[in-house]
């Protein structure tokens, strides 16, 4: 073996050791997504703020009249304010230092904790329960960050639509071995001698415990690439690093074209995983074990979605199977607003539908999205992508409550988000995608 050979084959092991590394940080985190953002704090948390309510069914934080069914989408939609605030800075200061994994630890552990804290969501508590929802959120959100500006660093461009993928179908797995548990428990709490509301805290803290236990494996193997100190404070050229990212993206306007359909159509996506189970709940009166069961459909069907549209995307390309996943999501909710109440049958083919195109959605984005960023701008870039993805994701959530908050009908909140898909559909097709990865400086794979 020649010396050339044998460097390439130790940095292709390196290279595929911090691919499986990278892959446990979706495993670590998307059990908050899923048993906490998904299925247990949306029902939960209006439970609470409903017994806190007047006569009315209002709640008044800060003195302000709030149904309290709507008060947890409008927490989700703080929690992208606040994350839209710090993330920018976070992806302008690893991309500054070289130091992506110290913040990955804050960003995650705050998270974490903030999750393990909801154990202690009970009684009239709406106010922590919001609290904790937005720090946890936020917290995810800028990890995030982190966390994907790691893709192009540690995958070679034809990797990338497949290692994307495996990230996802990663969390999906970790969501759904988790629910499992969790349906055990809450299913079966009285045997166990807890109440309801019990055996929902204990899922909720877990989540929590899971996020902090298994991000230490990314933590042992990521590495970071060093970069020439610039000798500026953090926060003080964080928000000048903010303002150039700015003024650089428009010297790349296909790159902000992109940007911009994903942000109109992932905040639809995140709408829907963020509102299903209350929609579930509160409008078509299913209970809580129809609820964790149908996602749990969701997370296994997620898996086989991401890697089945990873490989249409080596055929057809990622481009045009994000457009076919579009479709069928605005399928998805014209079927959600006839789905007849007190039916979990039609729940769950709704539920299998939406697994099969959740994952593939978000992993194509991503990966598509890595070709468009020039060299060296990996985080600060990808804080305007998680921004789009989850830091930008407002709109939604808060079309939804005030939906809800006019008509008191969560049927007309869920069809209301069919604008976001059709939409960024246009948006997207509009994007010549070799076009823009060429103009970002990166080579241009054969499909795209």
């Amino acid at each position: 073996m020649t010396t050339d050979t044998a460097d390439r084959t130790t940095g292709t092991n390196e290279r595929r050791r911090e691919q499986r590394g990278w892959y446990f940080y979706d495993f670590a985190c998307s059990v908050y997504s899923t048993s906490v953002l998904t299925v247990f704090l949306g029902p939960y948390l209006t439970a609470v703020a409903k017994a806190a309510a007047d006569a009315d069914g209002f709640v008044h934080p800060l003195g302000i009249p709030v149904r309290a069914g709507s008060v947890f989408p409008y927490a989700v939609s703080v929690s992208v304010v606040v994350a839209v605030l710090v993330m920018p800075l976070a992806g302008a200061a690893a991309d500054r230092t070289g130091r992506k994994k110290p913040m990955l630890a804050v960003a995650a552990y705050v998270g974490a904790a903030a999750t393990t804290g909801m154990f202690f969501l009970e009684g009239e508590r709406y106010l922590l329960g919001a609290f904790l929802l937005i720090v946890a959120n936020a917290s995810l959100s800028v990890s995030m960050v982190l966390y994907n500006a790691y893709l192009p660093q540690i995958a070679e461009p034809e990797e990338r639509d497949a290692v994307s993928s495996r990230g996802w179908a990663f969390g999906y797995t970790s969501g759904a071995l988790v629910l499992v548990l969790n349906l055990v428990l809450y299913s079966g709490h009285d045997s166990f001698g807890l109440s309801e509301s019990a055996a929902v805290r204990i899922c909720l803290a877990s989540a929590g415990l899971w996020w902090g236990a298994f991000t230490l494996v990314p933590l042992r193997r990521l590495r970071d690439r060093r970069v020439a100190p610039s000798g500026e404070g953090a926060v003080g050229s964080g928000w000048r690093q903010l303002l150039a990212t700015l003024r650089d993206m428009r010297r790349h306007p296909l790159t902000l074209s992109f940007l911009l359909a994903y942000l109109i159509y992932n905040d639809g996506v995140q709408t829907v995983i963020s509102q299903a189970s209350v929609y579930g709940s509160e409008e078509l009166g299913l209970d809580q074990t129809t609820l964790i069961t149908a996602v749990l459909l969701v997370q296994v069907l997620a898996v086989v979605g991401a890697l089945g549209m990873g490989r249409l995307a080596r055929t057809h390309g990622a481009k045009r199977t994000i457009l076919a996943s579009l479709a069928v999501w605005t399928l998805i909710l014209a079927a959600g607003y006839f789905l007849p109440a007190g039916a979990p049958v039609w729940f769950f083919a709704l539920a299998g539908a939406i697994g099969l195109v959740l994952g593939g959605s978000q992993a194509l984005s991503r990966s598509l999205f890595s070709h468009l960023v020039p060299r060296g701008k990996e985080a600060e870039y990808f804080s305007a992508y998680e921004m789009s993805d989850r830091g930008l994701s407002w709109l939604g959530p808060l079309v939804f409550g005030l939906a809800y908050q006019l008509t008191g009908s969560y049927r007309d909140a869920i069809i209301s988000l069919v604008v976001f898909f059709v939409l960024g559909s246009v948006l997207l097709t509009r994007v010549p995608i070799k076009q823009a990865v060429a103009a970002a400086g990166n080579p241009v794979p054969e499909r795209i």
